[in-house]
């Protein structure tokens, strides 16, 4: 079953902290999103492998944007 991280708010991808086949544990930071000229750390909701990555830095996301799924 898959787990989607979803960005909380709108804001631009400032670093993405793992790579697809990664092994991440809940609550790990998983990659850094700077809105409102601060940077937010964006966790993951759930333990398992990062599955797909689909923003880079530089990316512009809105709120509930799907960033990575979690497998």
């Amino acid at each position: 079953m898959s787990t989607e991280v979803q960005a909380p708010m709108p804001g631009t991808i400032l670093k993405v902290l793992v790579k697809e086949g990664d092994a991440v544990s809940e609550d790990q930071e998983v990659l850094i999103l700077e809105a409102m000229k601060m940077e937010n750390p964006i966790s993951a909701p759930a333990a398992g492998t990062i599955k797909s990555i689909k923003v880079k830095t530089d990316d512009k996301v809105d709120t509930g944007q799907v960033l990575m799924t979690i497998e």
